[in-house]
This record gives structure tokens, C-alpha cells and sequence, in this order.
């Protein structure tokens, strides 16, 4: 199913069709797939190249992993994750290893490497759908991360699938028009509010 975002400005194509499904078909992207999908996040920048991302990966041909992991999202993702190939977890470093202080910039760092392993996912014929809807508590007790970690986001990866296999209302929200706010609301220029476009 293809989504492509009505764009008000040109943009990257593999911008304009990356979207975010919920239904999923079963296949399971290769060793070497997933591989340059997080050799890409690998290569974001980050402040004083400290790479502070970190990520637990399971797939399906790993029943127990996959279980454990999907244990620790919240009901309303397990409905339709649970299909996916693919469930991971972003996880960020709280501090800097080259001196063990606090790392302000951590979060986005590790959103700038989430955003680069997303288009190559895309670019490779692979859907990734980001959510917050997880317990970090099950997800640092059942995959033992220690202290000084944080963690940020659940996500998983696969090849969009059939929307009539979503329950209605996650059906309806499959196939509803995409929206965003303008740039007129989000980018200012001079004072806050005054819009540059």
C-alpha cells in the first residue's frame, strides 16, 4: 500500500513515501538486511562522536526473545506489533564515555540515528514504525540494561501488509490522509511566531 505525503515543498522521495503502518506481512528481512539498517543509524552524528545510542533487537525466528519483547509493550501496540518481523528498542547513554559527565544531546542523537536507520530501512523495502507505547521498567528488567541507560522508544521493522487485517479502528487509521501542521506553524524566523514561509 503505498501513502505518499502530499508535500507543500519538493522533498526526497523516500521522504515523501515513508510512512508508518501497522499491519505488517510476515517477512523477515535477512542477517545482511538488518545489518546495513543499523549500519546506518551507526553513522548519524552525535556530539563528541559519542554514538551514546544503543539497541536490543529481536525477530521472530527467535520465539523467546521476541515474546520477551513484546511482553513489554503496552496492549495497544501488542494488537498489531506482534505481527511485525521485527521488535527492537532505542536505548540512549545518559552520560559521555570520554569523561562520565552528563550528555544533554544524548536524546537527539539518538533521534538523528533513528531517523537515518528508518530511510535506509525504507530505502531497502522495509517499513519501521516507531512507538512510545512500551514499559521501560519490563524492558530493562527482562533484557537486563544496566543503570545509565535510558530508554527511549520501541520500534519495529517489516514489509507493509494487508490494512484488512487491523481490527476497524486501527484499519481506519491505516488508511486515513496524512496531515501535518504547516511549516507556517513550526518554523519562525526574527521572533517566535513569525513565520518564515
Amino acid at each position: 500500500m503505498e501513502r505518499r505525503a502530499k508535500t507543500t515543498h519538493p522533498v526526497l522521495e523516500i521522504i515523501a513515501r515513508r510512512w508508518s503502518p501497522r499491519a505488517f506481512a510476515p517477512d523477515l528481512p535477512s542477517k545482511d538486511e538488518l545489518a546495513s539498517i543499523f549500519e546506518a543509524a551507526r553513522w548519524a552524528p552525535s556530539c563528541f562522536n559519542g554514538q551514546p545510542w544503543r539497541f536490543i533487537v529481536t525477530t521472530k525466528d527467535d520465539a523467546g526473545s521476541f515474546q520477551k519483547a513484546l511482553s513489554c509493550l503496552r496492549e495497544q501496540n501488542i494488537i498489531w506489533a506482534q505481527n511485525a518481523p521485527v521488535l527492537a528498542f532505542l536505548v540512549a547513554g545518559e552520560n559521555f564515555e570520554h569523561n562520565g559527565k552528563p550528555n544533554p544531546w544524548s536524546d537527539l542523537d539518538c533521534g538523528l540515528a533513528m531517523g537515518q536507520l528508518i530511510l535506509q530501512a525504507e530505502s531497502m523495502g522495509w517499513s519501521a514504525h516507531v512507538m512510545a507505547g512500551f514499559h521501560p521498567d519490563k524492558v530493562r528488567e527482562a533484557f537486563k540494561v544496566p543503570e545509565g541507560f535510558d530508554l527511549l522508544a520501541a520500534f519495529v521493522i517489516g514489509k507493509a501488509g494487508d490494512p484488512e487485517t487491523l481490527p476497524e479502528d486501527l484499519k481506519e487509521r491505516e488508511t486515513a490522509s496524512r496531515e501535518r501542521k504547516p511549516l507556517s506553524g513550526t518554523v519562525f524566523s526574527g521572533n517566535w511566531g513569525r513565520s518564515m514561509f
